[in-house]
């Protein structure tokens, strides 16, 4: 499979594939001219998701993420748009609304179900064709890998969850996407920084956790969701196209960047090792 412009695909060598799903921010111009604002259309993206992971390329890891906005479609959505979490409070295979409940579109604007069809053929199931390619591929030459899927969401957002989100949100679908072994390694890597940490807590994995992780066959996933705060100063009071996204500052970063360095070294030697206890 070619990649698209907005697919990025680097492949690695060892048993650890990480999911960007979110860290994009294109929107068709098209789309965009039926937004609200093009600041609101990309307020909710996973923000410098991908630089923070970048130095998972010097441990061999293959990364697979788009550079599309979600407002465009959540790659992290079942096809079918059925709700991940029932009853609470989230958004859709195309988003109408921001994670603070804010209109996206202009009234009248939204996409009817052919344009949600087009979204999900050109975006959708490429991305996940993309992510099962890589599963294969490294299958073929592990008995075991992992699939992290990585996330980022402001540290405060009362729509979605009450409080202040600890800075680890470890997701394995109720441990029922990956094996035990690899919960415990994450959290023990987790758990040794300065940094709080709770596992199937608000978000225990979204579709792609859910669909890819499949232990008994030796595929193994967990989402990370970070508190914003941990990475970037997060804005006290109102967001505004002044104050977010807030710049990337690696100095700032780099107490995230050397846990979440442990956490992926982690996977990959519990992906080697194959401890089963």
């Amino acid at each position: 499979m070619d990649d698209a412009d907005w697919l990025i695909i680097h492949r690695g060598t060892a048993p650890l594939i990480l999911s960007i799903p979110h860290a994009g921010t294109e929107i068709e111009e098209a789309v965009e001219d039926t937004l609200v604002s093009p600041w609101l259309g990309r307020k909710d993206a996973d923000w410098w998701v991908d630089q923070l992971y970048f130095f998972a390329r010097d441990l061999d890891a293959t990364i697979v993420q788009t550079t599309i906005s979600r407002t465009m479609i959540d790659v992290n959505r079942p096809p079918d748009g059925a709700s991940l979490y029932p009853g609470q409070a989230t958004t859709d295979l195309c988003p109408s609304t921001s994670f603070d409940g804010e209109p996206l579109y202009q009234p009248g604007q939204e996409p009817d179900a052919m344009e949600v069809l087009r979204r999900r053929e050109l975006y959708h199931a490429p991305y996940h064709a993309a992510l099962l390619a890589q599963v294969q591929r490294l299958r073929a030459d592990h008995p075991r890998v992992v699939l992290y899927d990585c996330h980022s969401i402001r540290s405060l957002v009362p729509r979605l969850f009450d409080g202040v989100l600890p800075h680890f949100n470890i997701g394995t679908f109720g441990g029922r996407s990956c094996h035990p072994g690899l919960t415990r390694v994450v959290e023990a890597a987790c758990d040794v920084t300065q940094f709080t940490r709770v596992t199937n807590g608000r978000f225990k994995g979204g579709h792609i956790t859910r669909h890819y992780g499949r232990p008994t066959h030796g595929v193994h996933a967990v989402q990370m969701e970070l508190a914003c705060r941990g990475y970037v100063m997060e804005p006290e009071g109102d967001l505004t196209p002044d104050n977010w996204p807030p710049a990337f500052d690696a100095a700032y970063a780099a107490p995230m960047t050397r846990a979440l360095h442990s956490i992926l070294n982690a996977c990959i030697g519990w992906a080697v090792k194959g401890e089963t206890s």
